[in-house]
């Protein structure tokens, strides 16, 4: 049986958790608006898309492909981003909630994360090598084992995790980071 391919469509408002959404290879598509929360994804293929205001949050995503896709103000709670496919996985996410994600052992090099909430997300031992956190909420988010090179925390706050850990060259932070990073030593910084 083969994929349905949709290439330059547009889709609005659609409630995907009433209508599932076509197993199939999508590029260059548009989805605004859409509901995609706890629905099966496995095994599509989207390539050059762009997911504007949906909420994909529980949705099911194991072997599924995303090729440079673009979030932009989308909830994602609770996505095991670990469980997809991972040739040529590229991602940027702007102004979405991704908390309680996982990106475990994923190659996220050169990934943005635009004005994002990351509350509780694991990136155990993730590559983000020069990726870039641009004001986004790390609050309680898991890096262990990652590698953090050249990756900009400059804007970013509520990070806390142990640099001894993690691969940090020329990682790029703020002085009002800093103390996140010396949490574990439980000392007074003023």
């Amino acid at each position: 049986m083969s994929k349905i391919y949709f290439e330059d469509k547009t889709f609005k408002g659609v409630d995907f958790s009433d209508q599932a959404l076509a197993k199939g290879e999508y590029e260059n598509c548009t989805f605004i608006q859409c509901l995609f929360s706890n629905t099966d994804l496995l095994n599509t293929n989207f390539s050059e898309c762009q997911f504007e205001e949906c909420n994909l949050s529980m949705a099911k995503i194991a072997n599924t492909a995303f090729k440079n896709v673009h979030f932009k103000q989308c909830k994602m709670v609770g996505l095991y981003f670990e469980h997809c496919n991972k040739f040529m996985l590229s991602l940027s996410f702007d102004s979405c909630v991704l908390n309680l994600s996982s990106f475990y052992k994923l190659n996220l090099k050169n990934t943005r994360f635009q004005n994002t909430v990351l509350h509780e997300v694991d990136f155990t031992e993730a590559d983000l090598t020069s990726s870039i956190f641009d004001r986004c909420d790390l609050f309680k988010t898991v890096f262990d084992k990652s590698v953090l090179e050249k990756v900009d925390f400059r804007t970013a706050y509520n990070y806390a995790f142990d640099i001894e850990n993690n691969r940090i060259k020329k990682a790029k932070f703020s002085a009002n980071g800093i103390a996140g990073l010396l949490k574990k030593y439980d000392i007074e910084i003023s």
